[in-house]
């Protein structure tokens, strides 16, 4: 049933993943609805679609306008029933000082929660009015990452607002399971990209934004619950959130980055 989307919506999709899932998805026959921020990057993966023989539209905006994306959501689905909308728009933001801690966390879920809320909720609504009854091949994703897995000392905000979007990913998919509505929660590891360019700490298992993209869209196409990759992190993370609490509190410390206990 969700094996071949023809109409597909992607937020964040100007760079990352979320080009990367454009160009992989781009064919002919596909309709593709792209948004970012950047229109001079979000139009350039728009004419890459294109020439890969997709039709492709853009909307230049943020997020964190709800009532301007979901007319736009409502309007994707107007000219073709969307049939997998993936939620990835989502900033990695932290704080070096205790001070920062704060807008640190209020931005983070602005956009990364907030800002998801602002993507599937319209989508949902609109899927769940189709007939016939169960809906057929509507899908949404939830990018959320393997940093949601537990709460990461280096990155409070991020961990956390990743954390928050793979549970509500879980509660939705059961919400929605019977309506035939396919909700998938997506966990990857570290993927080279503008995000993690200028990031100067350790990041293991690295992997490529187009091989994310391929094994997003083969979980996507067998509808599984949670896409978690690559198989090294899945095996870490399994091993760390069973951990007692005092062993975790002797490896969960802000590695490679400068702790805020050593600033002025």
């Amino acid at each position: 049933m969700f094996s071949a989307p023809k109409s597909i919506l992607i937020t964040g999709a100007s760079s990352g993943i979320g080009a990367a899932l454009a160009l992989h998805y781009a064919a002919p026959g596909i309709t593709l609805f792209i948004t970012g921020r950047d229109r001079e990057r979000l139009q350039t993966v728009a004419h890459q679609c294109t020439d890969a023989g997709a039709s492709a539209a853009c909307w230049v905006g943020d997020v964190t306008d709800a009532e301007g994306l979901k007319k736009w959501i409502y309007a994707c689905d107007a000219e073709s029933p969307l049939n997998l909308v993936i939620a990835n728009a989502g900033v990695a933001l932290g704080a070096s000082v205790v001070n920062g801690l704060h807008q640190a966390a209020v931005d983070s879920f602005n956009i990364n929660v907030h800002g998801v809320f602002n993507t599937v909720h319209p989508a949902l609504e609109v899927m769940s009015t189709r007939r016939p009854y169960p809906v057929i091949n509507a899908q949404v994703a939830i990018m959320s990452s393997i940093m949601g897995y537990a709460g990461v000392a280096r990155s409070p905000a991020y961990s956390s607002s990743k954390a928050a979007l793979k549970h509500y990913g879980q509660a939705l998919r059961g919400t929605f399971r019977a309506m035939g509505i396919g909700v998938s929660v997506i966990c990857p590891g570290y993927i080279r990209s503008a995000m993690t360019a200028s990031d100067t700490s350790i990041m293991p298992f690295l992997i490529s934004a187009p091989k994310a993209a391929a094994i997003i869209a083969k979980g996507l196409a067998r509808n599984k619950p949670r896409i978690t990759f690559p198989w090294q992190m899945i095996l870490i993370t399994r091993i760390v959130i069973n951990l007692p609490g005092f062993v975790v509190d002797r490896i969960n410390r802000p590695w490679s980055t400068t702790r805020l206990e050593d600033q002025p």
